[in-house]
């Protein structure tokens, strides 16, 4: 079927769930897998989401074709693209500046291609990945017999970018000595090969980029202060992710697709919570850091719609594993109860992201569910310390009850369309309202 029409979602229903027999209905390309037995109104929700993504395919392909070499809607990003075109006719040097994984190599490459030397060979080069004795002759190139292994002449970096532009990332951890031989480049636009006595005209457009202060390092002596007002022309600021979390929903759904044509699968697709817990993050590896994110999630996610649970552990609980999110989650959490005070049953496993729990919490959709996850953890770790019995069974109740009778309340009682929202079955819902003894 999918090689007659590749865009028609298929679902594999059956009753032999087996490994092998799920394993080999994604790789035939299944949109999903559905062991009996099953709700109806699961598998009619789970159609609907099917048909509701084949019809978002076509669209879907156009964009993935015609994705830009650079995304971000946020203003800071905004800026950097007007920079970038307000350079597009310059040979200028360029310092970009921002936290490793921002996309510096990004903007270098995009000032590259809008320049007039964008016919020219654009040519990077991390200065902090190359041994001190090595990178000398690795951006200036030697001569034969210049030291014991140099059995052949070689072009260096500064050569092989003639005519077009030389990035060198990581500016900042440049060793002193080279820094010296890099300013006599830029200010006479020459420089001689290791071992060479002839000089060699440089014509390259140099862009740097560095992760560092590079103020802070000029005042403790490790970075020269000429060279640096040299680099520091136009100076580019990137932004880190946390200070563009509008561009983290977009920026997703792009990696995703991108990982899904790497591998040749279905692209996956976020849940609303999961997609706040993405935005809530700090993300301290920046747009690399969720690009592996959603890389990962595109090998290791049990599902074509990514729920919350499915993600790493650091990005829902930040705090407790020592992640980039600053504590802010946890701080959230505190505030919720009140510092030291011991939360109340509703309020432990609801948290704040319910709507009847009456706190009326000024928070984002991703703060209150690691709200609410953070007060669940700490609610169940005050009930295993006082050696309570049947911790899992009581929360669970307390989870499933507080989940049924919100549905129910949002649904004006109506049990068919709670069960949906809820997305289990009618008859599951209506033998948990028995089992837990709810008055709905």
């Amino acid at each position: 079927m999918k090689r007659r029409q590749p865009g028609l979602p298929v679902i594999i229903m059956t009753a032999f769930s087996d490994l092998d027999s799920a394993v080999a209905s994604f790789q035939g390309g299944a949109f999903e897998y559905l062991p009996k037995p099953f709700d109806i109104t699961t598998a009619v929700e789970l159609i609907r989401r099917a048909v509701d993504e084949s019809l978002r395919e076509d669209e879907g392909e156009a964009r993935a074709a015609e994705m830009p070499e650079m995304l971000g809607q946020a203003s800071a990003m905004q800026d950097v693209f007007r920079a970038i075109g307000r350079l597009s006719q310059s040979h200028v040097t360029v310092l970009v500046t921002g936290e490793s994984g921002t996309g510096k190599e990004l903007v270098a490459r995009a000032l590259h291609k809008h320049s007039p030397r964008s016919g020219g060979p654009f040519v990077a080069i991390n200065t902090a990945a190359i041994p001190k004795d090595l990178l000398e002759s690795e951006l200036f190139g030697h001569e034969r017999g210049a030291f014991t292994g140099a059995q052949a002449t070689r072009r260096g970096r500064f050569e092989q970018a003639d005519g077009g532009t030389l990035f060198l990332d990581e500016i900042g951890d440049m060793p002193f000595d080279l820094q010296t031989r890099l300013l006599r480049v830029l200010s006479d636009g020459q420089f001689y090969r290791v071992g060479g006595h002839q000089p060699i005209k440089s014509n390259v457009r140099v862009i740097a980029a560095t992760h560092q202060n590079l103020e802070e390092r000029v005042r403790h002596g490790a970075f020269r202060e000429d060279l640096y007002h040299r680099l520091n022309v136009i100076r580019l600021r990137l932004p880190p992710l946390r200070e563009r979390r509008d561009d983290i929903p977009m920026l997703a759904q792009t990696f995703l697709a991108k990982s899904a044509r790497e591998l040749g699968v279905e692209a996956k697709r976020l849940s609303e919570a999961a997609m706040a817990a993405l935005v809530a993050f700090d993300f301290p590896g920046n747009v690399r850091q969720l690009e592996n994110l959603c890389h990962w999630l595109t090998v290791m996610a049990p599902a074509q719609v990514v729920q919350a649970q499915d993600l790493p552990r650091e990005v829902l609980m930040p705090a407790a594993v020592g992640g980039g999110a600053t504590g802010a989650m946890a701080e959230a959490a505190g505030a919720s109860t009140g510092e030291g005070a011991t939360p109340s049953r509703a309020t432990s496993v609801a948290g704040t992201a319910l709507p009847t729990n009456g706190h009326g919490h000024a928070t984002t959709a991703g703060a209150a569910e690691m709200t609410w996850v953070a007060d669940l953890q700490r609610e169940a770790r005050r009930r295993l310390e006082s050696g309570e019995a049947g911790v899992w069974e009581t929360l669970c109740e307390l989870f499933e009850g507080c989940l049924i009778t919100t549905a129910l309340d949002v649904t004006h009682g109506r049990r068919i369309e709670a069960a949906v929202k809820l997305g289990i079955g009618r008859n599951t819902l209506t033998r948990k309202i028995k089992e837990l003894e709810l008055k709905v």
